[in-house]
């Protein structure tokens, strides 16, 4: 049997006998009670939202149940057409008097209020402001529904109901999509099916793509219309450095192949996002992403991420290297930028060493401080808890050291000297490795000055608080860092450990 949430309507009314007869009649009927609750929760929903309702209590779901022949008998008149009930309202006013019994403060200088707020309370006036929020949905349905001293009942609508009232006839509501307007009033729309497309194409300007992005950075962004301009928007987002790589069909390059490129998320064919990414050897590099203010609902932003991370986990069957999903820069103090964080496991580069430590490692250190060499953090696995412990005198004889150090300054090489001193040193990888590490004066690292805590101490001072382990990891990066700023540097520029 075809699941009627899926086809967008339930079937048609059945007798009292055949309902009680067939099991299946049975379920359609379940799924009928099953529909109207999910409806009063949503109107429930919809009044916490616009204040009717208190909105820092936990309120019950909502329960409707078919009201049987024998009931019906002994309600007062007209009731026979009465086929469900649901008595949410006196939940909710239960609810809402122990969550006033628990929070209320003596105030007698306003008891008039008091009063106010217990008799909005009621179960009678709750009723009536579900009903009065319900009543398009149930028009709808086949139904017509009344409040009752606080009951919400639901009965057969006059055409429903036959004229000799042997046969009750139980019309079991449609199934539509409860929408509210920006005023809270609740919409009726029977469900559609939506078609989403995802179209990846190379990066080339669209009027369409540009149009949508102005809308995007007046409306989200607030951008002022004169600095929102063809132009900025092909050098920002157009425009790319990279090369065109076609693929090559042997597992090097996926089937796109590499470069810049748009991706656009389409619903029935409205361009609603454009995710802007660059697709690399080793990644999938999201630049920005801009999308429709009107379907800000869909959260558009996470979905294109999560998509983005499937796209890369799909084409490593193409092109085995592409491993990693590249979010751009991250800037811990600014919160526009923290929902980065929320995609894990991640990393962050070290912007010193260009190493990449860990964000749950790093995060502790950023926490503390704006700007820290998050490479040194690997060997300080808990954050703060796993700093050296430095004694006071380790500590003061550090400021001495400095103090005299800094109390005989080398005078500044004249310009001649520089010039030679820069003629004989390069950055570059391949002069480095000219100086060994078994040089004595790139092995001796004990004079190698280090920041910790805001102090500063040579790490000779410091050696014993390590252990073994960290020790031999510290030191050969204290080597390398001798290697790289020289001895004579290595010796009066603080290395920060945090």
């Amino acid at each position: 049997m075809e699941d009627p949430t899926k086809s967008g309507i339930f079937t048609r009314p059945m007798s009292e006998e055949s309902l009680a007869a067939g099991s299946e009649n049975k379920d359609e009927v379940e799924k009928s009670l099953h529909y109207l609750s999910n409806q009063i929760d949503n109107v429930i929903h919809i009044l916490i939202e616009k204040g009717e309702f208190p909105s820092g209590i936990q309120l019950p779901n909502a329960s409707v149940k078919r009201v049987s022949q024998g009931k019906r008998k002994l309600l007062v008149n007209g009731s026979e057409d009465l086929l469900y009930s649901s008595n949410i309202a006196f939940q909710i006013a239960a609810s809402i008097k122990r969550a006033q019994s628990c929070d209320k403060v003596v105030d007698d200088s306003k008891p008039a209020r008091v009063c106010e707020k217990e008799n909005d309370s009621s179960p009678k006036i709750i009723a009536e402001k579900l009903v009065a929020s319900l009543d398009p949905t149930v028009k709808n349905s086949d139904l017509s529904i009344r409040a009752c001293n606080g009951h919400i009942n639901f009965y057969a609508s006059s055409k429903q109901v036959s004229l000799n009232r042997s046969v009750q006839n139980a019309p079991v509501p449609k199934i539509s999509r409860m929408k509210h307007d920006s005023g809270g009033n609740c919409l009726i729309g029977q469900v559609k099916r939506q078609k989403l497309e995802i179209r990846l194409n190379r990066s080339s300007f669209d009027p369409e793509e540009f149009a949508l992005y102005r809308r995007y950075q007046l409306k989200v962004h607030n951008d002022k219309p004169q600095n929102v301009t063809e132009n900025s928007y092909r050098r920002f987002l157009v425009d790319t450095p990279l090369i065109q790589v076609s693929p090559t069909g042997d597992s090097t390059v996926p089937p796109c192949g590499f470069g810049s490129f748009h991706q656009q998320y389409l619903i029935d064919g409205q361009l609603v996002a454009v995710g802007v990414i660059d697709i690399l050897p080793k990644c999938l590099s999201s630049k920005y992403l801009f999308w429709d203010p009107d379907f800000a609902f869909l959260s558009l932003g996470k979905y294109s991420a999560f998509q983005e991370i499937g796209w890369v986990k799909e084409n490593q069957v193409y092109c085995p290297s592409l491993q990693y999903y590249y979010l751009g820069y991250y800037i811990h103090s600014c919160s526009k930028m923290r929902y980065k964080a929320a995609y894990r496991p991640s990393e962050l580069l070290c912007p010193l060493r260009y190493q990449w430590v860990p964000f749950d490692i790093a995060r502790p250190l950023l926490d503390r401080k704006p700007y820290v060499v998050l490479s040194d953090s690997s060997i300080l696995q808990n954050g703060e808890s796993s700093l050296p412990q430095t004694t006071e005198d380790v500590m003061r004889r550090g400021f001495d050291d400095v103090g005299q150090e800094d109390a005989n300054d080398v005078p500044m090489l004249d310009d001649e000297e520089m010039v030679e001193s820069e003629s004989e040193c390069s950055d570059d990888e391949p002069d480095l490795e000219t100086t060994s590490d078994d040089d004595p004066e790139i092995a001796d690292v004990s004079k190698v000055l280090l920041g910790i805590k805001g102090s500063h101490v040579k790490y000779k001072d410091l050696r014993v608080v390590f252990g073994p382990e960290q020790q031999s990891y510290l030191e050969s990066q204290l080597r390398r860092y001798r290697k790289v700023v020289g001895p004579l540097l290595s010796e009066r520029i603080v290395y920060s450990l945090g």
